[in-house]
């Protein structure tokens, strides 16, 4: 029989009570243990609830870390020192408190969104030495379709950043450039702890910004075009919802009474006023066309069963977005997101046409 995640927890539990170091896991691992691959929210309440009763927390935080970032178990008994810290901590906000936060193994969700959840700050970036010849950075800048590269002697001593700006600035000059420290500028950084709202304005000025981990090594560099595909892999499918329940209002406006649409209101919700197809909630609009009555009342030429499969599909998706899973919408749900839009658009043409 395969051990369960809890069972799992609880053998932890066991080993940190001996005094023994569990090896640490990545996150992804973690939530195969559970039989999960995505930090859902029910994924996660189940998740905590299983190592509330192992007595036990993960540092980082399992929800606020990247994916295939390792986190470590913690006994939550050892959380009674924590707290005399904290008090600590209150008594002196100051940038020390700040490094103290890095070291404090995490009890409750992190609502953050910290920029060490991007992939690219978890990515090593390649890097170039300040003596390296200016020819080799033009070619590993040219070779790999980089803007820039971290000018670097070792993993944690950055001493600035190569560019085709600063390259072409200088170049204006007239003066002719052998090495990479004499065409290099300052270079701009973050901590991996920071929130992704504190890192958009320099990677808007600047283009980039260098990631720096706990163990203050350069983790990762996170350029705009990074920051674009979070964005769209963010708000697409809240894009695309808004576009799927528009049409299906559209598709049902005008083709009820009052009494249709006040039969298919949640009981749980009596007193809300229902007076229009807007004023119903998406599983109302599933619940109007599931019964068979009421569907031929649209007047489409379709399979009522499998149309509604569609939209209860949506309907699961949406309910995934709107807890704002940290790991996003898996492809397979975009691609349901993005095939109901297209069908419910082409519906939307043939009405009007």
């Amino acid at each position: 029989m395969a051990t369960t995640g809890l069972e799992r927890l609880l053998e932890i539990e066991e080993k940190l009570r001996r005094g023994e170091s569990p090896n640490p896991v990545s996150v992804r691992s973690f939530l195969a243990w559970f039989g999960a691959q995505r930090r859902s929210y029910w994924n996660v309440w189940s998740i905590r609830k299983a190592l509330e009763k192992a007595k036990l927390l993960t540092s980082p935080d399992f929800e606020s870390a990247y994916v295939d970032s390792e986190i470590r178990f913690e006994l939550l008994d050892d959380q009674e020192a924590v707290s005399e810290v904290d008090e600590l901590m209150k008594a002196e906000r100051s940038s020390a408190s700040e490094v103290v936060t890095s070291i404090l193994p995490a009890v409750a969700a992190d609502p953050t969104y910290r920029i060490s959840k991007l992939a690219a700050a978890n990515n090593k970036p390649l890097s170039v030495n300040p003596n390296a010849s200016l020819k080799e950075a033009i070619t590993l800048m040219m070779a790999n379709d980089f803007s820039q590269l971290p000018v670097m002697t070792n993993e944690r001593d950055t001493k600035g950043t190569i560019s085709w700006l600063s390259i072409g600035t200088r170049s204006v000059l007239g003066n002719s450039r052998t090495f990479v420290r004499e065409a290099m500028d300052v270079h701009h950084e973050i901590r991996a702890d920071a929130s992704m709202f504190q890192a958009i304005p320099t990677i808007v000025q600047h283009g980039y910004v260098l990631v720096r981990g706990s163990d203050n090594k350069i983790t990762g560099i996170v350029t705009a075009s990074d920051l674009s595909l979070q964005f769209q892999q963010v708000a697409e499918p809240f894009l695309l919802l808004s576009e799927i329940e528009n049409h299906v209002r559209s598709l049902l406006s005008g083709k009820f009474s009052k009494a249709d649409l006040v039969a298919v209101r949640d009981p749980s919700d009596s007193g809300r006023e229902i007076d229009d197809v807007s004023d119903l909630t998406f599983g109302e609009y599933l619940r109007l066309l599931e019964n068979e009555q009421r569907w031929e009342k649209l007047g489409l030429n379709l399979d009522r069963k499998t149309f509604c499969n569609h939209l209860d599909q949506v309907r699961v998706i949406r309910n995934d977005v709107m807890h704002f899973d940290p790991d996003g919408v898996p492809q397979s749900d975009l691609e349901k997101l993005r095939d109901c839009a297209k069908f419910l658009q082409t519906l939307q043409i043939i009405k009007e046409s």
